[in-house]
């Protein structure tokens, strides 16, 4: 089914980052597009605002009028919904077409130079810098976030003159091999999602074959010291970066006052006194790769310093919620044991000073049980642990399976506790806090106005 075919739009898990990101996008294009979701959220309360008819009953009889013409009616499915879901099913039984979210990216991206981000950590961060520098520059683009952008208040950036489209390219459920990158960077390949791959062998084997889809012509951005032996296209340029080492990397890094200043260092020119918007060590590598990107792509160096400094951040990642000299706060998304050691070193470069507490609440069974040693070292960084049980998103329980895992392995010396999520402002009450970082995937999002309350209260 092609863009101009599609009347409407019925997404089955509408509520997700990636997924409101399209339902904004359709919106935008004037189709029907309605939805279901499990649970209300913020997101899903600002798409039904925004014109999208949401429910959150699992009913095929909640499905709009309008959403019921096979032939004028595209259903998006999210990986995460159960084979047995009953709307999944009427639209299955009754022959209308279903595509994943990427199989639409790719449908939508096909006509233009796809720039994508790929990762199993830092694409969020890096595909919403890459589309803030390039939307503030001549050059413009339409863009598809993971995450929320702070400069933008959203998932979606539109361009009505871009041939550009930016891209998260997800490595989840495969979801990436549907897209036909113009260039892409790839950022880390460190194992997850084994429930999916298995073997770290077959995780590595779905990096190389996406690899292999970017077009002639094109190029792949790939960071120094990644694991993967990749396979371009002939006609397809292959860089490096880096923080400090690579085609494209940093050099004279100052980090002092709150305020990061680098050199961008490029095949023919460094651009000098490069300010980071979001002052924290790991987005000198993120802020690398983005640039590398637009450089390629026409951006001029003062475009660069321009979209650097006043790029605002995304939200959960490494979100600042309380920044005073009492207490500091912030939110992050770091759910891999990659993500949290980064994190953590980054907490730490600015705060070496001062005891830093974090909260973690694991995502998932199986990633807890492939990873809990990991886990457990990541953590050890922290002077203080608080855990909590795991979220089960789209899981059920494994047995022998819980946060007491990763609890049994962080290191002697370092405080630890568990606790419930409806404990979790109990126990800190008590606790003398001077830098807090809560981590995670799942909801203890929903926890931090709270969790600001409580801090700025004491």
């Amino acid at each position: 089914m092609e863009i101009n075919q599609i009347k409407s739009v019925y997404f089955i898990g509408a509520g997700g980052i990636g997924m409101s990101a399209l339902v904004r996008y359709f919106l935008s294009k004037g189709k029907n597009v309605a939805g279901y979701d499990r649970t209300p959220s913020e997101l899903t309360e600002k798409l039904i605002e925004e014109g999208a008819k949401i429910h959150y009953s699992e009913d095929i009889k909640l499905i709009p009028e309008e959403c019921l013409d096979k032939n004028s009616t595209l259903v998006v499915l999210t990986p995460a919904i159960p084979k047995e879901h009953a709307e999944l099913n009427f639209f299955i039984d009754n022959n209308f077409e279903i595509q994943k979210r990427a199989q639409v990216l790719g449908t939508i991206t096909r006509a233009s130079k796809g720039l994508c981000v790929a990762g199993t950590h830092g694409k969020t961060t890096t595909s919403t810098m890459t589309a803030h520098i390039l939307h503030q520059s001549k050059v413009d683009c339409t863009a598809f976030l993971g995450g929320i952008s702070k400069n933008y208040k959203s998932n979606l950036i539109l361009s009505d003159k871009s041939d550009f489209t930016v891209i998260e390219a997800d490595e989840f459920d495969r979801s990436f091999h549907w897209l036909h990158p113009y260039m892409s960077v790839i950022t880390s390949t460190d194992p997850d999602h084994l429930d999916i791959y298995g073997t770290e062998e077959a995780y590595l084997e779905s990096f190389e074959k996406y690899t292999s889809l970017i077009q002639p012509g094109g190029c792949l951005i790939i960071r120094k010291g990644v694991s993967l032996q990749p396979k371009v296209q002939e006609g397809v340029k292959v860089y490096t970066y880096s923080k400090e080492e690579g085609d494209f990397h940093a050099e004279n890094i100052r980090i002092g006052n709150g305020e990061i200043f680098i050199d961008f260092v490029t095949p023919d020119e460094v651009i000098k006194d490069i300010q980071l918007g979001v002052p924290v060590s790991i987005n000198i590598e993120n802020g690398v790769a983005a640039m590398a990107l637009c450089w390629l792509n026409g951006v001029t160096a003062e475009e660069i310093k321009s979209g650097m400094a006043s790029f605002g951040g995304v939200d959960r990642r490494f979100d600042f919620k309380i920044k005073n000299d009492k207490v500091v706060y912030l939110s992050d998304y770091a759910h891999h044991p990659s993500e949290i050691k980064q994190s953590i070193i980054s907490v730490r470069d600015l705060y070496n000073d001062k005891k830093i507490t974090g909260i973690f609440q694991p995502h998932l069974y199986t990633r807890t049980r492939d990873f809990y040693k990991d886990f457990a070292d990541s953590l050890s960084l922290l002077d203080e642990v608080i855990l909590l049980d795991i979220y089960p998103a789209r899981e059920l329980p494994i047995p022998g399976v819980t946060s007491k895992l990763i609890f049994d392995n962080i290191r002697e010396g370092v405080e630890k506790s568990m606790c419930t999520k409806e404990n979790m402002l109990s126990v800190l009450k008590d606790k003398k806090i001077e830098v807090l970082i809560t981590l995670g995937a799942g909801d203890i999002e929903d926890y931090t106005t709270d969790i600001q309350n409580l801090l700025n209260n004491k």
